[in-house]
C-alpha cells in the first residue's frame, strides 16, 4: 500500500497537484534518505545547481497555481542534506537591488509568471504566496522587477482581488 501512495505521490507532482508534498516531506529524513528517494517521489527537478561543497541543490517549484518551491540539497554521498521551503518571508528578505535574474531564481525558484513592461523598461517576476486566508480566497503574490540590465531594482507584493 505505501508503494502505491509513493507511486500516486509521484505521478500527482508530475502534473502539478502538489498535495502529496506534505507526505514526501515528513517521509523523507537528511542525513538517511537518497537522492533516489527523493527522485521517487518529486519526480526530476525542474533545475540542478551545483554548490561549492560538491552538493547539489534540486528545484522543485509549485508555482504558478502552488504556493511552494522545494530547495532539496543533495550531498556528494547522494543523502539527503535539506529540504527547504522557500516562498517565504525569509527569502524575500534576502533580496538586494541589484541581484540578477540567476541569483534570483537560486533563492525563489522559477516565478509563476515574468511580464515586461514597456513604458516603465522593466521586467517582473512573480510568485504566488497564499491562495487567501480562510473566506476570502484571494491569492497573494511576491514580486521582483528588473531593469533592463537584469538587475534588481525592488520587490513588492499584491492581492489578486476578484469581484463578488
Amino acid at each position: 500500500m505505501k508503494r502505491f501512495i509513493v507511486w500516486l505521490c509521484g505521478l500527482l507532482s508530475a502534473i502539478g497537484i502538489t498535495a502529496c508534498d506534505y507526505i514526501n516531506v515528513k517521509e523523507l529524513q537528511p542525513g538517511v534518505s537518497t537522492a533516489a528517494e527523493v527522485r521517487e517521489r518529486f519526480g526530476p527537478p525542474h533545475m540542478e545547481w551545483k554548490n561549492t561543497d560538491g552538493s547539489t541543490t534540486w528545484e522543485f517549484s509549485r508555482q504558478p497555481e502552488g504556493i511552494e518551491c522545494f530547495m532539496i540539497t543533495i550531498g556528494p554521498d547522494q543523502i539527503l542534506r535539506a529540504i527547504d521551503q522557500v516562498i517565504n518571508e525569509q527569502t524575500f528578505a534576502r533580496i538586494e537591488k541589484g541581484m540578477n535574474p540567476d541569483e534570483i531564481r537560486r533563492l525563489l525558484g522559477k516565478p509563476a509568471s515574468s511580464q515586461f513592461f514597456a513604458l516603465k523598461q522593466e521586467t517582473v517576476w512573480e510568485w504566488k504566496f497564499s491562495h487567501g486566508f480562510a473566506g476570502n480566497n484571494e491569492p497573494e503574490f511576491f514580486t521582483v522587477s528588473f531593469n533592463t540590465e537584469g538587475r534588481v531594482i525592488g520587490t513588492g507584493r499584491y492581492t489578486l482581488h476578484r469581484g463578488r
